[in-house]
């Protein structure tokens, strides 16, 4: 199952600075990882790797967790985290991530990937599933702010963003937005390999991929990355 899920091809689909926000390694650690491959799942097409989807199981309202969280993407890894620790067991589950190769878009597989989420989550007696979802059109207008771009619709009345209105035209509903679900912090140097770019002025500045600015600070040296998602719930 390891090799399946994680191949060059499909790591290269997405921009190398999404590949070290800090938390992710209380998932996708190696020594972590085997107790989510229930949650873990390979797309195939001519015995060729073509996608993956990943989920993770979490308590939810209980004591202190009776809202989605603002820190979205980072904080459902802790919190699932947090129940493994202390043995708690989880009541629903998170989407975290589902990945294609470019090719095989547009075809029905990406709705293929979310119902084996949800058929895993229905498997589990969970009455509904979650998803921190990252618009992925937002990139384009990466000065709008979320709120806006989230109320952004077509003629039929569904989101202007594919990978959102894939979510609501199956049946999922938009709950609000995580505005800091994901977090990245990295030296000027490591921005720099991680973009190909260089950061010589302290302020915002776009990196190809991202949702929002990096706020950068070359006296501080170092760039944040706090990006915002968007909560959707599919009731099952």
């Amino acid at each position: 199952m390891i090799p399946l899920v994680f191949s060059k091809e499909l790591d290269g689909v997405w921009p190398e600075f999404m590949q070290h926000d800090a938390t992710a390694k209380l998932y996708f650690g190696r020594s972590v990882f085997f107790d989510y491959l229930d949650y873990a799942f390979g797309a195939l097409v001519d015995g060729a790797v073509v996608g993956r989807a990943f989920g993770v199981p979490f308590a939810f309202n209980v004591e202190g967790r009776t809202e989605l969280p603002d820190g979205g993407w980072d904080q459902v890894i802790r919190w699932a985290h947090e129940d493994r620790l202390v043995g708690r067991s989880p009541t629903t589950m998170c989407a975290l991530e589902i990945t294609l190769v470019p090719k095989t878009r547009g075809t029905g597989n990406a709705v293929a990937m979310l119902d084996a989420l949800k058929a895993c989550a229905k498997k589990m007696d969970f009455a509904e599933m979650f998803a921190p979802v990252r618009p992925s059109q937002k990139q384009l207008g990466s000065r709008m702010p979320m709120r806006e771009y989230v109320e952004l619709r077509r003629a039929d009345g569904l989101p202007i963003d594919a990978w959102l209105r894939t979510h609501v035209s199956i049946g999922g509903r938009i709950m609000k937005i995580a505005p800091y679900s994901m977090t990245i912090v990295g030296t000027i140097a490591e921005w720099s390999q991680w973009t190909g770019a260089a950061f010589e002025r302290s302020g915002t500045a776009e990196v190809e991929g991202a949702l929002v600015p990096v706020l950068v600070s070359v006296e501080q040296n170092y760039g944040v990355y706090v990006e915002p998602n968007v909560w959707v719930r599919h009731p099952l």
